[in-house]
Formats: C-alpha cells, structure tokens, sequence
C-alpha cells in the first residue's frame, strides 16, 4: 500500500473553486476524463450529497502490465461528493471501478477555505493506493504513485482553466 498526499492553495474564493469543480471535466489538460455523470443527488441537512460516474479514455500504463492485469479502452472510477455550503466545505471521495481485481485507488479531495487567508481556497488531497494479485506489487504501487502526482498537476491546471473560464464568462455579462 502506497498514501501520496498533496496540499494546494488557489488565489481564489471557495465559492468559485466549488462551482469549477463541478465544471472541471471535460477540460484541455486532462483529456483524459471524457465525462462524468450523475447517478444520484440528494440535499440532507443542508448538504449536497452526490453520486457521479467518472469515464477516462486510459491509466497510462506500460504496454506490460496488460499482461497482469488486462486492458480496458475507457476505465470508471465512482465518485461520491458532500458540499457543504454553510461550513464551506466540498469534499470528494473517488474509487475505481475498472481494474478492481488488482487495484484499489481510493482518492479523497478537499476544498476549505484557506485557514490564514479566507480569500483564497486550499485543496487537499490523499490517495491510498493498493495492488494485490500480481507480481511487482511494490513496482506497480510507486508507478500508481507517480502517475496520480502527476495527473494531479494536470488536475490542478484544469481546474484552474475551468476557472478562468468562468470567470471570462463572467465578464462578457456584465
């Protein structure tokens, strides 16, 4: 088992990251997740919880592992939601589906606003990852790693286009 975690802060309210977040698929640096759609969505106390369907196109794993672990053109993963509007929280919890045999990923994702300077949004995250029932574990586990630190960046850099965006369009009604 393998736990990467990662802190960001966006220059941005939690308002506007919140709603990016909902908005951050597809965008252009994670062509990768080509949808995510909604399979239940209910209000409890206040809070929105939410169930989502997430679909990419591929993991980005070396030709040799589908000898291990098989091959899939488009791979899901669920993911469950709480936003809290009132304590300014969302947080997001992720688990993949495709692979599941062999490989757990469960990924947790954060947005409060940031504790020193409430203007401003800090993004947690952590991902637990496991590979079971295959040679190389340990191999496979720190390549898991590696390429969830790196689809991070991208993730961040998506959601700051998205962003962007929202905030240009913003501007052209007013």
């Amino acid at each position: 088992m393998k736990i990467w975690t990662s802190e960001h802060t966006f220059d941005h309210p939690w308002e506007t990251v919140a709603q990016a977040a909902w908005r951050k698929y597809p965008n252009p640096m994670v062509p990768s997740v080509i949808g995510a759609d909604v399979i239940d969505r209910e209000v409890v106390n206040g809070v929105l919880h939410t169930h989502r369907l997430v679909v990419s196109t591929q993991w980005g794993f070396p030709k040799w592992t589908q000898a291990l672990i098989g091959y899939a053109n488009l791979c899901y993963a669920s993911e469950r939601s709480e936003v809290d509007p009132v304590n300014k929280q969302m947080i997001l919890r992720t688990h993949n589906l495709t692979f599941g045999n062999y490989i757990a990923v469960d990924e947790a994702v954060r947005y409060t606003p940031h504790p020193d300077d409430p203007t401003k949004t800090l993004l947690t995250q952590e991902a637990v990852v496991t590979v079971r029932g295959v040679p190389l574990t340990n191999y496979m586990e720190d390549l898991l790693a590696s390429k969830i630190s790196f689809n991070a960046s991208k993730g961040r850099q998506g959601l700051q286009w998205v962003i962007n965006k929202l905030e240009s369009e913003m501007k052209e009604f007013a």
